[in-house]
C-alpha cells in the first residue's frame, strides 16, 4: 500500500469488552495515521450478540457487505451468556466468527505468544522456565481438518446415538499454510516446528511428507517434527525452545491456547487470520484479540486493550504493508509496559494500575 492510498477497514467491535478495547485501538490507529501519513476509511458495523439483538442475526448482510468492500477486518469479540441458549448454528461465535473465516477463506491463523520480561510473573509456569520472556509465533491452518470436513452428522441407530466428524486435508492446503510458516520463520529466528500425529493418522503422514517437501524451498530454515502430545509437554517444559510452530486446525486450536496461557495474559495477545495474498505482499485479513468478550468486566473500564491494539499493528503489517508503523506500535506497547503501567489483569505490587482508556492514551503518547 502506498502512502497516498486509502486503507479501508471494517471495524466490528462486537460484544462484552469489545467496544471498550476497540476504542483504544482506533485511538492508536489515529495516532499512527498522523505519524506515518496513512489514510484510513473506517466503517463500524454490528456483529455477534449485539447484531442478533438489533438485526436478528449475528452477521447481518450490511456488515458482510462492508467487510467485502474493505481491505481488512478489525474484529473485537462476540458472544456471552445472553445468547448461549440459542441453537448452535445461531450462536455468535459460529454464526459470525466461523462464517467470516469461511466467506473470506481465511486459512492462516497467526497467533504471536509473547511474554515480555516484565510480565513473566503472570505466567502460571515456574519463573525459571520463562525467565527473560519468550517470543513464539503460532501458525494454525484454519479452514480444513475436522472442523470443516464432510460428512459431519449425528445419527440414531441400533438404540443409541453416534456422531461422525471427518478429518480431511488436501496436499495444496498443507502446502500453502507451510509456506506461511516458513516465510514467517525467515523474518524471525529461522526455526519451524511442525506438529502432527503421523504415528496414528493418515492425515499426519501426508502433513509431514508435504511439510518436508516445502522445507526444501527454505534451506536456511531448520525444521523439526513433533507429535502433538509431545509438543504439549515440550511447550510447558521449554517454551523458549520454539520459534515458529506450524499445526493443522484442531491441534493448532488446542496448543495455541496452551501457549497463550503459558504467556500469562490473553489481554496481551493479538491474532491474525489471513486469506489469499493480494500479490503485493499483503493479505486480506481479520485481526482480533486472542481473548473473549469477558462479560463479567464489560463496561467497567478495566479491560486490557493491548491485545486489540497489537491486533491493529498486525493489520498494518500484513494487510496495509506498513512494517514501519506496525513496529512503532509494538515498540510503544513495550515502552508502556516497561514504564510500569498495568491494567488489572497484569497488575502487581510495585506497578501502576490504570484503566482501559489510560492504557490506550499511554500507548498513543509512547508513539
Amino acid at each position: 500500500m502506498s502512502n497516498v492510498d486509502t486503507f479501508r477497514v471494517a471495524v466490528l467491535a462486537g460484544d462484552g469488552i469489545g467496544p471498550e478495547v476497540m476504542s483504544e485501538a482506533l485511538r492508536v490507529l489515529g495516532a499512527v495515521a498522523e505519524k506515518f501519513a496513512i489514510s484510513y476509511q473506517i466503517k463500524e458495523e454490528r456483529v455477534g450478540g449485539c447484531a442478533i439483538d438489533a438485526d436478528g442475526v449475528a452477521l447481518p448482510e450490511h456488515t458482510l457487505q462492508t467487510c467485502k468492500e474493505s481491505d481488512a477486518i478489525l474484529f473485537g469479540s462476540v458472544g456471552g451468556p445472553k445468547w448461549e441458549s440459542l441453537p448452535p448454528q445461531q450462536q455468535p461465535e459460529r454464526a459470525a466468527l466461523l462464517a467470516l473465516r469461511k466467506t473470506f477463506a481465511l486459512y492462516a491463523n497467526l497467533r504471536p505468544a509473547i511474554c515480555l520480561p516484565e510480565l513473566t510473573h503472570a505466567s502460571p509456569v515456574r519463573e525459571s522456565i520463562v525467565a527473560g520472556g519468550f517470543d513464539v509465533l503460532f501458525v494454525r491452518e484454519l479452514t480444513g481438518g475436522l472442523y470443516f470436513g464432510e460428512p459431519k452428522y449425528m445419527k440414531h441407530e441400533s438404540g443409541e446415538w453416534f456422531a461422525v466428524d471427518t478429518m480431511i486435508y488436501w496436499e495444496s492446503e498443507i502446502e500453502r499454510i507451510a509456506h506461511v510458516a516458513f516465510q514467517a520463520a525467515m523474518r524471525r529466528r529461522q526455526h519451524v516446528t511442525s506438529i502432527d500425529k503421523a504415528n496414528v493418522l493418515q492425515n499426519g503422514i501426508l502433513w509431514r511428507q508435504t511439510v518436508d517437501r516445502v522445507a526444501n524451498e527454505y534451506p536456511d530454515v531448520k525444521l523439526r517434527h513433533l507429535y502433538v502430545d509431545n509438543a504439549a509437554m515440550q511447550l510447558i517444559r521449554n517454551p523458549k525452545g520454539f520459534d515458529v510452530i506450524l499445526a493443522e486446525n484442531l491441534f493448532g486450536d488446542i496448543l495455541s491456547d496452551e501457549l497463550a496461557m503459558i504467556a500469562g495474559s490473553l489481554g496481551m495477545l493479538p491474532s491474525a487470520s489471513l486469506g489469499i495474498s493480494k500479490g503485493d505482499g499483503c493479505y486480506f485479513g481479520m485481526y482480533e484479540p486472542s481473548g473473549g468478550t469477558a462479560p463479567d468486566i464489560a463496561g467497567m473500564g478495566i479491560a486490557n486493550p493491548i491485545a486489540q491494539i497489537l491486533s491493529a499493528a498486525m493489520m498494518l503489517r500484513y494487510s496495509a504493508g506498513r512494517e514501519d508503523a506496525a513496529q512503532a506500535v509494538e515498540t510503544a506497547v513495550q515502552r508502556v509496559i516497561r514504564s510500569g503501567l498495568r491494567t488489572k489483569d497484569i497488575h502487581t505490587e510495585g506497578t501502576q494500575l490504570v484503566s482501559t482508556a489510560d492504557m490506550g492514551k499511554a500507548v498513543v503518547e509512547a508513539l
